[in-house]
């Protein structure tokens, strides 16, 4: 039997990748499993000279070898054993760190400086280090799980000074990053934040709500740098090369030269990898005159980044980009030709590349949110045309803008066109009933899905009695999931608490909690962005807010504030520590609002509930999380739920918090710092709530929440709801003394 040659490499790449997947995850079992593993390969080579089909089962174990070796060669490094010590020690240390990736909102991936170790750092949200340079700062370690991609997190105290600039190819990078980004920073929103995505893949500029808009309609991918990207670099280098008459392998090295250099510019981030390893391989089987099929390109790729970078099997970028790859060299084609027989030619294709590519990831996009975009290829289908135009343009424009300014603003201009009409496309089909589907989240999720998605291919490409089966079994999965969801709307509808006393909004990572008693609403913190917030205030029918509590400063529990100036009456807040801050609570005053400083002992109510602030006191603590309002409410009459919000108090501040005020049993507990694991469990024992709210966003870098939160959870028996599972939580009195609660997922 004679495998075709497209096929050879898939069960390698595979194998490899499972192999990967769960040995990063036991590292120290890496060694042993990649002898036997080299044995093995051994063994089956030497019997595929008489058995040629076994070549297949060597070439697979054989690549499981090398990322086995890969990873027992790696791991000691990533975790050597002084920096565990130190880690384990708690202590703050000196450290150097080169930094590794962009960074968002003070976040950036690196490695210790003159070490293997990969660390991501948490800084100053107004610290943006070019990439390449080496930081100094006093800091916090804290060991993540062995199958992580970081081997440590780190958290900065104080300033992150530059003790090293970057080496000059990233020098220039940054320098030409930095100025797109200046150049597009006058352009109207949101087409002017959504430009350098889908030019550079930066996204630091894409406001969240876009950013939510573009993941329920399934246009996210459009920001993620990736096959189209290098592909549009490499021909355009190609076409020059050959305008200007140079011969093939000139033409094909310096296809190789815009390669590199556009990979250092978008920065190394999985998909890119994926796609200029690929590209990289196609332009190889050039130079050597063999042809470049797109299945073993794709699946050498794969082989040679796990053997260089094992823990990427774990990489939702990674996995997403090579499953996309995949369904568009598997299924476009055939899918195409099948709908071409009710369609004319051009619209199947068109149309077929989104359902491939879509069917393809939606199974892994499953265990980031359980939803399914139900626009995503009809919004898929509108976006796509704008999406080589913004890309060209703006990549033009970034590599132009430094050399004759006016003709990059005006490329940035012209770009900004298809960005902000990808950008209305988003936030139409966001906006539509239905726009997220409902699914089960979980592996079992993922294999229903899965399920469902071959018998569909089946009945679309399949023939005879299997075709029809396949046929009739997703007539009757379309009939039942559109009974469902229409049933689950309106039992969502009628099933919310008419009573609710406590609502947690989902607002991404962020904090944005209501409380309510009678018809009076005070708020707890505003969340990182206004839309977001708006809406959720939308969907509860809320107006005025008789009061506003901001527990700290941080964007993400006061970004949200234009959403509610003007609607508030008082302002409760803790120590400013920055002039933004002081300006902020002007923006409230000036909008009528009564803003009052508190500290520890403050008092008041909200019509039958009384609130004691428990934190901070008047001396001693410095703005920021230490020094997060923490609120304590009780009842005036039942029914009734008392509840203690912490915000963003570390372990230390909520010790001392628990001592000073013995804070005592409640039903309900905010958790502190979105789920982060600097947390007292002894407080949480005394607490002993029924339910912790958890406000956290799903893609969150922070490892929010952490397994030790979660740990002391259960250790108290406290349920926790997680906006990033749940999306909006209300909690009421139950009928028997107990809490009811209703979410929207």
């Amino acid at each position: 039997m004679t495998v075709p040659a497209r096929w050879r490499l898939l069960p390698a790449a595979a194998l490899a990748w499972l192999a990967a997947g769960v040995a990063i995850g036991v590292p120290d079992a890496a060694l042993a499993s990649a002898v036997v593993a080299a044995l093995a390969a051994g063994g089956l080579v030497i019997a595929a000279v008489r058995v040629r089909v076994l070549i297949l089962p060597a070439l697979a174990v054989g690549a499981a070898s090398l990322v086995l070796a890969s990873i027992a060669v790696t791991a000691p490094g990533r975790a050597p054993a002084e920096v565990v010590g130190v880690a384990a020690s708690g202590r703050s240390i000196e450290l150097e760190v080169v930094v590794g990736g962009r960074t968002v909102e003070g976040r950036f991936a690196g490695v210790l400086s003159g070490t293997r170790v990969p660390v991501l750092v948490f800084a100053d949200p107004g610290m943006s280090p070019p990439i390449g340079a080496t930081v100094a700062f006093r800091g916090d370690l804290e060991p993540t799980d062995p199958g992580e991609d970081v081997a440590f997190l780190v958290f900065a105290k104080g300033d992150v000074e530059i003790a090293g600039e970057p080496p000059p190819l990233l020098a220039w990078a940054h320098g030409i990053r930095s100025a797109f980004l200046a150049a597009t920073t006058g352009l109207p929103e949101p087409g002017g934040g959504l430009l350098p995505g889908l030019a550079i893949g930066d996204t630091t500029r894409v406001p969240e709500s876009l950013d939510a808009a573009m993941k329920a309609s399934s246009l996210s991918h459009l920001t993620a740098v990736s096959g189209a990207n290098c592909a549009i670099v490499v021909g355009a280098a190609l076409a020059v090369a050959a305008l200007l008459g140079a011969p093939l392998p000139v033409r094909l090295g310096v296809a190789a030269v815009a390669l590199l250099g556009f990979v250092v510019l978008v920065t190394p981030e999985p998909s890119v990898l994926r796609a200029a390893v690929m590209a990289g391989l196609a332009l190889g089987a050039v130079a050597l005159g063999r042809p470049a099929l797109g299945v073993p390109v794709l699946c050498a790729a794969v082989i040679l980044l796990l053997v260089a970078d094992p823990w990427l099997a774990r990489s939702y970028g990674f996995a997403l980009s090579a499953l996309a790859t995949a369904g568009l060299l598997l299924l476009a084609g055939p899918l195409g030709a099948a709908l071409g027989r009710v369609l004319p030619a051009g619209l199947a294709t068109v149309l077929a590349i989104p359902l491939a590519a879509q069917l393809a990831c939606q199974p892994v996009l499953l265990l980031l949110d359980a939803s399914l975009p139900l626009y995503g290829v009809p919004a898929n289908l509108i976006a796509a045309p704008a999406a080589p135009l913004a890309t060209v343009l703006g990549l033009l424009a970034c590599l132009v803008g430094p050399i004759l300014p006016p003709v990059g603003a005006a490329l940035a201009w012209l770009g900004w066109l298809p960005a902000s009409w990808i950008a209305a496309v988003a936030t139409l089909f966001a906006g539509l009933p239905g726009a997220r589907g409902v699914w089960p989240g979980g592996p079992g999720g993922v294999l229903l899905l899965t399920a469902i998605e071959v018998a569909a291919l089946v009945a679309v490409l399949g023939a005879g009695r299997s075709r029809l089966w396949a046929r009739g079994l997703c007539l009757v999965t379309v009939v039942a999931y559109a009974a469902a969801s229409i049933g689950g709307v309106v039992a969502t509808r009628v099933g919310r608490p008419p009573e609710w006393q406590y609502a947690m909004c989902d607002v991404g990572q962020g904090d944005a909690t209501l409380v309510r008693s009678g018809n009076a609403i005070a708020l707890v913190d505003l969340g990182a962005e206004p839309a977001l917030l708006r809406a959720c205030l939308d969907d509860l029918g809320i107006g005025r807010l008789d009061l506003v509590v901001l527990t700290h400063f941080d964007l993400d529990h006061v970004g949200g504030a234009e959403a509610v100036l003007g609607r508030a009456d008082r302002v409760l807040t803790g120590p400013p520590g920055e002039e933004s801050d002081e300006r902020l609570l002007a923006a409230f005053a000036a909008a009528g609002a009564v803003v009052q400083h508190v500290d520890r002992g403050d008092r008041g109510v909200l019509d039958d509930l009384r609130w004691e602030v428990l934190w901070p006191p008047a001396r001693g603590v410095t703005p920021g999380n230490p020094a997060s309002v923490t609120l304590r409410w009780t009842c005036g009459s039942d029914p009734c739920l008392t509840s203690v919000m912490l915000g963003d108090l570390g372990e230390e501040s909520q010790a001392r918090m628990a001592g000073a005020t013995a804070p005592g049993r409640v039903d309900v507990v905010k958790v502190s710092h979105h789920g982060s694991a600097d947390q007292s469990a002894r407080l949480y024992e005394q607490l002993d709530a029924t339910v912790g709210l958890i406000g956290v966003g799903s893609d969150n870098d922070y490892g929010h929440p952490t397994d030790a939160l979660l740990g002391i959870l259960a250790s108290t028996g406290t349920t926790p709801l997680r906006t990033d599972q749940h999306g909006l939580i209300l909690v009421a009195p139950g009928d028997d003394g107990g809490v009811e609660v209703w979410t929207s997922r």
